[in-house]
């Protein structure tokens, strides 16, 4: 007979993540025992959450991932990844481009989703020497915030993730790039944005029944779509129910069932990337995927 043993576990309120612990959330599935202490936070409070040992297991950006490296693991299930699904960057004024921030005379403000989101990584990467010139200021703030302040014009640029992707037109703003398909071709692997993470110190065995509760759920929310309309509803920005099913739509496929062996070369891929960035020291461990 399996024990109970409890598991603090957090995730975020994006659709993608209540559609696919709906499961979870509502005890649709068997949860072998696991008594899930559950908390729904925005993606840069699960990361600082996650460096403070506040979660067994908790959803994250992958650009956390690749700094708590030697703290945790991936799970197989959950993960939020492909092509097409990159954060967008966004810009008060049409024809703008932090890029044009090199040669003017003032300095630019670009928001990011938080420090540790693999958004910020994103244009960090590709935007580095306007940053690194100082003539575009980062900084970050709630997901939900950004649109509204570069509609204020209290900021140029923000770099948009979850349902603000669907709805940035609608709002007045303009696109600068669409960053993942930057990735895209440039590395020609899908962009990995988030996963779940399990701490290295949890026993074998419950690292076994924490991935199995989590696929099934993901497969639950699957086979009972409709069914889990309300469950997104209670926790998101965007209400309309296409969008919400867009989103779903859009980050969760195959490779939020199982990484798989693709999903696992972008998780090395975006390592060295981080390497190369100096987000991680060469002597620090790959990101790493759990294996039953």
């Amino acid at each position: 007979m399996q024990t109970t043993k409890k598991i603090r576990l957090a995730i975020s309120t994006c659709p993608n993540d209540t559609f696919a612990f709906h499961g979870i959330l509502n005890r649709k599935v068997d949860l072998l025992g696991l008594d899930f202490q559950i908390e729904l936070l925005d993606i840069q409070q699960l990361n600082e959450g996650l460096f403070q040992d506040r979660f067994e297991v908790a959803k994250a950006s992958f650009h956390a991932a690749a700094l708590l490296s030697d703290r945790t693991l991936v799970l197989p299930s959950g993960s939020a990844l492909g092509f097409g699904v990159g954060p967008l960057l966004l810009s008060a004024k049409e024809g703008d481009s932090p890029d044009d921030a090199l040669i003017a005379s003032e300095c630019t403000r670009t928001l990011c989703p938080g420090e540790f989101t693999t958004a910020a990584m994103l244009f960090r990467l590709f935007y580095g020497e306007a940053i690194a010139s100082k003539k575009t200021r980062v900084e970050h703030k709630l997901f939900s915030a950004i649109m509204p302040s570069l509609q204020k014009r209290s900021a140029d640029f923000g770099v948009c993730i979850h349902e603000g992707r669907f709805t940035w037109a609608e709002e007045g703003l303009f696109l600068v790039e669409d960053l993942g398909t930057r990735w895209e071709l440039e590395t020609g692997v899908p962009l990995p944005l988030g996963g779940i993470l399990a701490r290295r110190d949890l026993k074998q065995e419950t690292l076994a029944r924490v991935q199995s509760v989590i696929r099934s759920s993901i497969v639950y929310g699957l086979e009972h779509r409709e069914e889990t309309l309300p469950t997104m509803r209670k926790y998101a920005q965007e209400f309309d129910d296409e969008v919400l099913m867009a989103h779903v739509e859009l980050y969760v496929n195959d490779w939020t069932v199982d990484l798989g062996e693709e999903g696992r070369q972008a998780l090395s891929v975006l390592s060295q990337k981080a390497i190369e960035q100096r987000i991680m020291s060469p002597g620090q461990p790959a990101i790493e995927v759990y294996q039953s």
